[in-house]
């Protein structure tokens, strides 16, 4: 299989060295506005796949992209300190009107994955512009934030995240939701698991993974100017699931099946992935509260989305 990224800066790059020491894709074309820093991320990613899989980069401008099947988009500009994601909206609004258009002309039968912060509001916007089925229009949503909840309440149980099963639902960003009231540990409920262990959940405990997932990027974008890592990794899973037909459920953004009254607002949920995209979307059960929060969540979003024009 063949994947492209549009965009090098610390996002795109980092996904295309995942994917690439991942073996994840046979080959991999980069692509920027730049296209001397795509050939040279390529080149430089090239140089590792010896020590890892044998994947063939190369990177450049859109023709490059021709015959890939799924295609990143990390374009735009970046997250400032202290600014909110949907504070990007008016920056970012205009790039994608440039790009889409010209990574479907190249390679007209990929799925788009949206990596581009606010990435619920872009996967939106590249919906629109593409034309595409929503479930071939992917935005990475909240696997990010589902793999920190995950990673917190294992450290704190001293279990391994992968035994964990707990979901962030909604926007990418302050209005997400940590829904404890379905999360499980090795096939327990959480309060069964940590009464076993002899750590219960209390209130300070949730206060603290719930502030270590939800300020998470203004922490690491205070100290290191941009999240790249995490999201890079969480990518190249993405795609890993879209290449094997995985049908595995990934907390991903589509502008479909969103909650009632918010269809198209493009909210994270749990969402089954596969070989054609996204294949179904599924609505755990949530306390009244999550309920009522995932509900101000889509409303955040289908503002931000107002305020751009991108009404149905």
């Amino acid at each position: 299989m063949k994947a492209g990224v549009v965009g090098c800066g610390f996002v795109g790059s980092t996904a295309a060295y995942t994917i690439a020491l991942q073996g994840a894709v046979s080959e991999l074309a980069l692509v920027d506005l730049f296209p001397a820093v795509a050939k040279a991320h390529a080149e430089d990613i090239m140089h590792a796949t010896p020590f890892a899989a044998p994947v063939r980069v190369a990177g450049g401008d859109y023709p490059h992209l021709e015959g890939a099947e799924i295609v990143i988009l990390a374009c735009g500009v970046g997250q400032k300190p202290g600014e909110t994601r949907l504070q990007l909206l008016k920056r970012n609004a205009g790039v994608f009107e440039q790009v889409v258009p010209q990574v479907l002309k190249a390679a007209p039968s990929a799925i788009l994955l949206v990596a581009s912060n606010p990435v619920d509001i872009v996967t939106r916007m590249v919906t629109q512009i593409s034309g595409l089925s929503p479930a071939r229009v992917i935005g990475s949503g909240t696997i990010l934030d589902t793999a920190r909840f995950r990673t917190l309440l294992g450290e704190y149980l001293g279990v391994a995240p992968q035994s964990v099963h707990a979901y962030v639902l909604g926007e990418h960003g302050d209005s997400e939701v940590l829904v404890w009231s379905s999360a499980k540990v090795g096939g327990l409920m959480l309060e069964e698991f940590a009464a076993q262990r002899g750590l219960p959940p209390d209130a300070g405990m949730k206060a603290r993974i719930d502030d270590g997932v939800r300020r998470a990027a203004y922490r690491i974008i205070e100290g290191k100017k941009a999240t790249y890592f995490g999201i890079g990794a969480g990518l190249a899973r993405i795609v890993e699931a879209i290449r094997d037909d995985e049908r595995v459920v990934l907390t991903v953004s589509i502008c479909e099946g969103g909650l009632e009254g918010f269809e198209k607002a493009g909210l994270s949920l749990p969402r089954v992935v596969g070989r054609q995209g996204v294949m179904a979307t599924l609505h755990p059960p949530l306390s009244p509260q999550e309920q009522q929060a995932l509900r101000n969540s889509a409303r955040v979003l289908e503002q931000a989305a107002g305020e751009l024009g991108f009404r149905e």
